[in-house]
């Protein structure tokens, strides 16, 4: 049987502030609801817009620092991937909820404690293979070579910006339906590194 692939991308703007959470054993979860617009034409030529919404999940001190950046308005763009999970709301009815789990976040606008410098838009999380932490153009937006800061190597095409090497995705928690509190984070890996909320966590400098 063929391996799978499971990879979301997405470029938005949240549409309320993140909330920032922890688990009984103080692993830092953060919650953002992404809204991503489209255009196109309907059976008239009329041009039209859909807006989507998306609960987006990030785990462990990358939650934290981006918890004191973004707000509501933030534009970024995520890489991650998609997890189901179920849970027993109050009348003990099994409740299934899709989240994204962020392995990479690049910020592409402003955010609470960000100025309008060039310090807008970072990377939080390098991609293994290179990538979102250098190359200029792409969802970054703008050309030019990556930024400075902690990028986990080269590559290009993709968005500029300096980068924090901070790997690993989280497990999922939260989003717009009722939910248990969070749990700890399982031990589940993936190629990002460290499994929920794993890998390179320390490296953020703050």
């Amino acid at each position: 049987m063929a391996e799978g692939l499971n990879r979301v991308m997405l470029l938005g703007n949240l549409g309320a502030d993140p909330e920032l959470r922890f688990t009984q054993g103080g692993q830092a979860v953060l919650n953002l609801r992404l809204a991503t617009t489209e255009s196109y034409l309907d059976r008239d030529k009329v041009r039209k817009e859909r807006t989507d919404w998306h609960n987006v999940v990030i785990w462990g001190k990358r939650a934290e620092a981006l918890g004191k950046i973004l707000s509501k308005g933030s534009s970024i763009f995520i890489e991650g991937s998609l997890r189901t999970s179920s849970y027993d709301d109050r009348d003990g009815n099994k409740r299934y909820k899709t989240e994204v789990i962020a392995n990479n976040v690049l910020l592409t606008g402003g955010g609470r404690g960000r100025g309008a410098g060039g310090d807008d838009a970072g990377a939080f999380g390098a991609d293994p293979g290179g990538g979102y932490a250098g190359g200029g153009g792409g969802y970054g937006g703008g050309g030019g070579g990556g930024g400075g800061g902690y990028s986990g190597g080269g590559g290009g095409g993709r968005p500029a910006g300096g980068g924090y090497n901070n790997r690993g995705g989280g497990g999922g928690a939260g989003g717009g339906r009722p939910a248990p509190a969070a749990q700890d984070p399982g031990p589940p890996a993936d190629d990002f590194g460290g499994g929920y909320g794993g890998g390179n966590d320390d490296d953020i400098p703050f």
